[in-house]
């Protein structure tokens, strides 16, 4: 659940946004100490600040900049003022998008939903199976009925390709291609070596024929 921190002095918008992002799924924040703001958001560490422009004692500029310079929070800019000076400030500040009072609320919590999308990118998964193999990419260790075995960094790559194009023949062009982007150098040769040795010890951990061969074409699990 996503932590969204809403700076809005007017309670009734307040009251109303915070219920409409509680019903779909966010957990909101407010507080009424607008001469400690910053420290407030900073402390509360949300994923997200709504933040309005229009506020006592500080108004959002001096909060969105503030922030800026403390923290790398996303902050969508929710007001009343739809200048394109207004909006065009809020930019050079630091603010990840603009919108302007009245707003559809769909179209908010998608905005919302994009900005949060666009900061914490989905972490690609750690484990990738196939065939009753495990290739634990953190740990670059491949598994299969309680054996493992520990792989190179080019192993890794190698068979995490070939598992991620399951069932599709990779030429040995597609995989030099891959590696090349290692700080290490692969040639023809080199990527037999890196074959081979991968093939052993899969068959070591009793995975005979998974590392399969397509002679003139490339190779498959």
């Amino acid at each position: 659940m996503a932590v969204v921190f809403l700076v809005e002095d007017d309670e009734a918008i307040r009251t109303e946004l915070s219920r409409l992002l509680c019903r779909y799924g966010y957990d909101c924040r407010t507080s009424d100490d607008y001469a400690n703001m910053v420290d407030v958001i900073l402390r509360e560490s949300p994923q997200l600040v709504l933040l309005d422009l229009n506020l006592p004692v500080y108004d959002g500029y001096c909060v969105c900049r503030e922030l800026r310079r403390r923290s790398q929070i996303p902050v969508i800019i929710v007001t009343s003022r739809d200048s394109d000076a207004d909006e065009l400030m809020s930019m050079n500040l630091g603010a990840d998008d603009f919108i302007t009072k009245p707003y559809h609320t769909q179209i908010l919590l998608a905005r919302i939903a994009a900005v949060l999308k666009r900061a914490y990118p989905a972490a690609p998964p750690q484990i990738l199976s196939h065939k009753g193999l495990e290739l634990d990419l953190a740990r670059g260790v491949a598994r299969y009925r309680g054996k493992s075995a520990e792989l190179t960094k080019n192993e890794i790559k190698i068979l995490q390709l070939l598992i991620r194009n399951r069932g599709r023949v990779l030429s040995r062009g597609e995989l030099m291609n891959a590696l090349w982007q290692t700080d290490e150098f692969i040639d023809d040769n080199t990527l037999t070596v890196n074959v081979n040795r991968l093939r052993r010890k899969l068959e070591g951990i009793g995975l005979e024929d998974y590392l399969i061969t397509k002679r003139g074409c490339g190779y498959l699990v």
